[in-house]
């Protein structure tokens, strides 16, 4: 399946594979098709097509000075290069590059923790180490500080925060992209770039990360400007005690003030991530009673009358408090004399869990990501079962940023509701968001992907374009997405003629004149196959 890299022939690719073995050695050079079959996303919605994203060969290089032997060696030769970390990005792209007959850059045995400091608080890793290999390391080392992890434990903390990846504790950690505290990076001149502190030759990264002048960290997330070999990470201190308490609300409109409380406690750093949940629904198919209700536009009194009848509530947020016991506690006291103000509000009460704690304890904790424990849970839900006895072969994800506030999270339930049912696709409509970024919430739902139907896909990927451009009409931009969707979302972000990446186009231009770094990542194309592809 594998392909040569546009505008390259065959016996010049076969001169540069034998520099590549040459800089890294020929076992760490991979071009069979068995081998680059390997870098296929597995839930591609053009499997098996001609427009399926595939590699041309892949690399594995250990070292920053490696790297930096490939970029030039691909530069010689004209051989677009699409690093990946540990490659586990289901849903959003997999490990298959942003353009077909890239040459994947696997960074898996760049796996070295640098640094773990738990009296500073942050860690220094490289993009090969795992959440499973940084958490291991902190408890073989008796390390006092918690990792904020995504579901997935087997992705990489670099790969997950250059996507704007997020997690579960406070806002300052779960935003991962943003609790990095300087990073290396090899330059598409092959050059070798420290960002923050490290810039000078004393320097030590992992708390400041600006240096001074222009900050320019942002230039390498979910973009294509360098690779990026090494990155600190701020880390939460262990706290003594982790908190969860629930608040229910019983009628539709409660969500506006809900979400309005939680905003404040979330903002003064009181809870770390909320978790939003209706009890009108719940997980699964709909009742019939309330499902015909929906069918018929049912009025928010009519809702209300059937969540009473129910006995369930209509909203949730689970809240989640971490610090010293007493605070914890008292933390949660303010939360329900707040809330209270909500007529009719109730509480449940959740386990309080202290530190330090055993593995067998965290393993019978009800969320351990919530800990800092990462897992492959996650990966259950879509599992074979007796409730799911035929599980599709895979999602795509598509994660729409909206703000706030009750009124958007209706919003986004209409827009994307009315998509969703006109092509034939199932959507709660009571969906609420996740709230794993700081200061904003997504809106984010599965679309289906089948190896054996192509309906389903075109289905799926018909449903996300459309969603795309009438999400952005009403103010809601992807945050991330699998690449075929790349240069749509881009277009969607069109202020000023898309001057948004007009720009970031003429800074590729500038730094990247061979358009060697993942073209096309972030809907960013270089000026070489702008001009040869016809793109805008």
């Amino acid at each position: 399946m594998a392909t040569l890299p546009p505008g390259v022939d065959s016996s010049s690719f076969e001169s540069a594979l034998t520099e590549f073995r040459q800089a890294i050695g020929s076992e760490w050079v991979f071009s069979s098709d068995e081998d680059v079959a390997l870098y296929r996303d597995a839930y591609s919605p053009t499997w098996n097509e001609e427009t399926e994203l595939v590699a041309s060969a892949a690399v594995a290089p250990e070292t920053t000075e490696q790297v930096q032997d490939i970029v030039r060696i691909a530069n010689r030769y004209g051989i677009p290069l699409y690093p990946i970390s540990t490659g586990k990005n289901l849903g959003y792209g997999g490990s298959a590059p942003s353009y077909s007959g890239s040459m994947v850059v696997d960074l898996k045995r760049m796996n070295r923790v640098i640094e773990v400091d738990d009296r500073r608080n942050f860690a220094v890793v490289e993009p090969g180490v795992s959440y499973f290999d940084l958490y291991r390391y902190i408890q073989e080392h008796d390390l006092k500080v918690w990792i904020d992890c995504p579901d997935p434990g087997w992705g990489s903390p670099i790969g997950n925060a250059l996507d704007h990846g997020v997690g579960y504790t406070f806002g300052s950690y779960r935003d991962h992209f943003a609790s990095n505290a300087g990073m290396e990076i090899v330059l598409p001149d092959g050059e070798v770039l420290r960002t923050g502190m490290g810039a000078l030759p004393g320097g030590e990264w992992g708390e400041y990360k600006y240096g001074f002048g222009p900050s320019v960290d942002g230039l390498f997330a979910q973009a294509n400007f360098g690779i990026v070999t090494k990155m600190a990470f701020r880390l939460m201190p262990e706290p003594d005690a982790h908190y969860t308490g629930t608040a229910i609300v019983h009628r539709r409109q409660d969500l506006i003030a809900l979400v309005d409380h939680v905003n404040y406690l979330d903002d003064s750093g009181l809870i770390g991530m909320p978790l939003w949940g209706n009890r009108i629904s719940g997980f699964g198919p709909m009742d019939p009673e309330l499902a015909a209700l929906v069918e018929n536009g049912g009025s928010d009194a009519e809702l209300d009358a059937y969540a009473a009848r129910s006995g369930r509530g209509f909203w949730s947020v689970q809240l989640q408090f971490y610090g010293p016991e007493p605070t914890v506690q008292a933390n949660w006291e303010y939360a329900k004399q707040r809330i209270s103000s909500i007529e009719g509000a109730t509480f449940e009460d959740g386990p309080l869990y202290t530190f330090p704690m055993s593995d067998e304890d965290k393993a019978n904790h009800h969320h351990r990501v919530a800990i800092g424990v990462p897992n492959m849970e996650i990966f259950s839900i879509g599992a074979r079962s007796e409730r799911n006895p035929s599980p599709q072969d895979g999602h795509l994800w598509f994660s729409a940023i909206i703000p706030r506030s009750g009124e958007a999270i209706f919003k986004a339930q209409e827009v994307i509701g009315k998509i969703w049912k006109e092509e034939g696709l199932p959507y709660n409509a009571f969906a609420t968001p996740a709230t794993w970024t700081h200061r904003c919430y997504i809106m984010i739902t599965g679309l289906p992907i089948s190896r054996t139907d192509k309906s389903i896909n075109e289905r799926s990927m018909r449903a996300y374009n459309r969603a795309i451009e009438e999400c952005g009409a009403n103010g809601m931009g992807e945050y991330r997405a699998p690449p075929q969707f790349a240069d749509a979302i881009m277009d969607a972000y069109s202020y000023n003629d898309n001057i948004y990446r007009r720009y970031a186009e003429k800074l590729k231009d500038a730094t990247d004149p061979n358009g060697i770094i993942a073209p096309g990542r972030g809907g960013i194309w270089p000026k070489n196959i702008r001009d040869r592809e016809g793109r805008a």
